[in-house]
Parts: C-alpha cells; sequence; structure tokens
C-alpha cells in the first residue's frame, strides 16, 4: 500500500503504564516509550501509571484522548488473573487494527520464541485516535514502538480521520 496518501499532521502522545507495582521511578517501560517518542519529535501529553483495573484503565484512556491522538498503553495484556488492559480496551475500539497484534506477536518470536503467543496485544482507533495496547516488558514496548507504532502512525492517523 503507497504512502502517498498520508497528510502532514502534528502526532501527541500519551503513555499509560498498567502496574500495581511500578512507580514513576521504577517505569522503565513507560521510560523507554517516551524517550522512543521523544526521539521523533512527538510531545508527550499525557502520561500516568494505574493500577490493574478496568475502570482505573478506562479513566485514565479517556483522559489521554481529550490530549493525544496515539495512545500507548503497556502492561496488563498477559494472562495472568489481574491482566485486564485488554477487557478495558478492546469493548471502546470502535475499528481495529488486526495486523498490530498478529505483527508484534510474529516479530516477538525472535526475542522470546514461542512464548509470544501469551501477548493479546491489540491496537484500534477511538475518535480518529490509535491506541496500542502491549505487554508491559521494557524490551516488548521498544519492539513494538520502534518497529510498529513509530513507523505507520502518520499512515494509521491519515486512514482514522478521513
Amino acid at each position: 500500500m503507497s504512502h502517498d496518501h498520508v497528510r502532514q499532521q502534528v502526532i501527541t502522545g500519551a503513555i499509560i503504564t498498567v502496574s500495581t507495582t511500578r512507580t514513576p521511578d521504577t517505569d522503565t517501560s513507560g521510560k523507554a516509550v517516551a524517550g522512543l517518542l521523544k526521539e521523533k519529535s512527538i510531545t508527550i501529553a499525557h502520561y500516568a501509571i494505574v493500577p490493574d483495573r478496568i475502570d482505573a484503565i478506562r479513566n485514565e484512556l479517556f483522559s489521554a484522548l481529550k490530549v493525544a491522538n496515539c495512545i500507548i498503553i503497556n502492561g496488563g495484556t498477559g494472562l495472568t488473573h489481574d491482566d485486564c488492559t485488554i477487557e478495558a480496551v478492546s469493548p471502546l475500539l470502535e475499528k481495529r487494527i488486526e495486523g498490530f497484534g498478529e505483527f508484534f506477536r510474529m516479530k516477538s518470536i525472535g526475542q522470546i520464541g514461542t512464548a509470544s503467543m501469551l501477548s493479546r496485544a491489540v491496537a484500534g482507533i477511538i475518535g480518529g485516535k490509535a491506541v496500542f495496547c502491549i505487554p508491559g516488558s521494557t524490551p516488548a514496548v521498544t519492539l513494538a514502538t520502534t518497529e510498529l507504532i513509530l513507523p505507520e502512525i502518520a499512515h494509521v492517523l491519515s486512514h482514522a480521520n478521513r
């Protein structure tokens, strides 16, 4: 697919870390995403750490959607009893970007082998804004941000706002 139709636009980021144990000082994954966005001159308009609770995740997502068009939620995408990011976000997605999760798992095989199938990473559109839900490990957020999100975010937003 040609990128000729990608429109110039301002991309503004939001980072939400889902964790009951991380703090701003220990949130290495959130810091990694922030650094990668800043390298591409993407302003970070929102940052938060929330516990693994559907209501907390949704409330923070709604706040982020008010100020950003590229929301990256890390953590809470696995299979443990308290992982609920996907349950919080998926019902809100107006359109899903099915290929995101597929490509993330495919690329993750090189890092973690077949354990990549345990990831429930998803992405989609809410109100013309892109929302990405990725695992909370620093290698996972680095992989997703550098190899999938940043190369395509302008393209995603161009389509989402046609």
